[in-house]
This record gives C-alpha cells, sequence and structure tokens, in this order.
C-alpha cells in the first residue's frame, strides 16, 4: 500500500512489473529497479525487493534520469 505521502511502499514486492536497466552490471550491488505499469514511477534498491520504494511522478523521473545522462549529479 502506498503510504499517506503518496511518495512511498513499504514493501515494494506488493508492486508487479521490476527491472533492471540494461547498463546494470558487474558486482558491485548498487543496482535500482524501477517498476512499469503503474500510474507513479516505483524505484526500489535491487538487494531489497522487500523493503521500500520510493514513488516519483513520471516528470521527476524522467528529470532525474535526463540529469544523469546529462552527468549533472555528482558522485
Amino acid at each position: 500500500m502506498v503510504s499517506s505521502s503518496r511518495r512511498s511502499v513499504a514493501d515494494a514486492s506488493t508492486l508487479t512489473g521490476w527491472f533492471k536497466s540494461s547498463y546494470s552490471g558487474g558486482g558491485q550491488g548498487e543496482c535500482l529497479e524501477v517498476a512499469r505499469g503503474h500510474a507513479t514511477v516505483p524505484v526500489r534498491d535491487s538487494k531489497a525487493a522487500n523493503g521500500p520504494a520510493l514513488m516519483f511522478s513520471t516528470q521527476d523521473w524522467t528529470r532525474f534520469v535526463t540529469a544523469v545522462k546529462h552527468g549533472e549529479l555528482a558522485a
């Protein structure tokens, strides 16, 4: 169930459609998964399938991905 703030889900495994980017590789274990088919964009830590997921608006998620692609976020 999505929290009252509509920004998180306590147990991400209750959502369907999870996938890991084809850019995810190696064994660092620092991967995110995103779920398709929802009104918002759920994002979770790939190592914690039953952990929480953050919920982003499609607009905010697009802005984040664009910033990453353009190297606008510092490591």
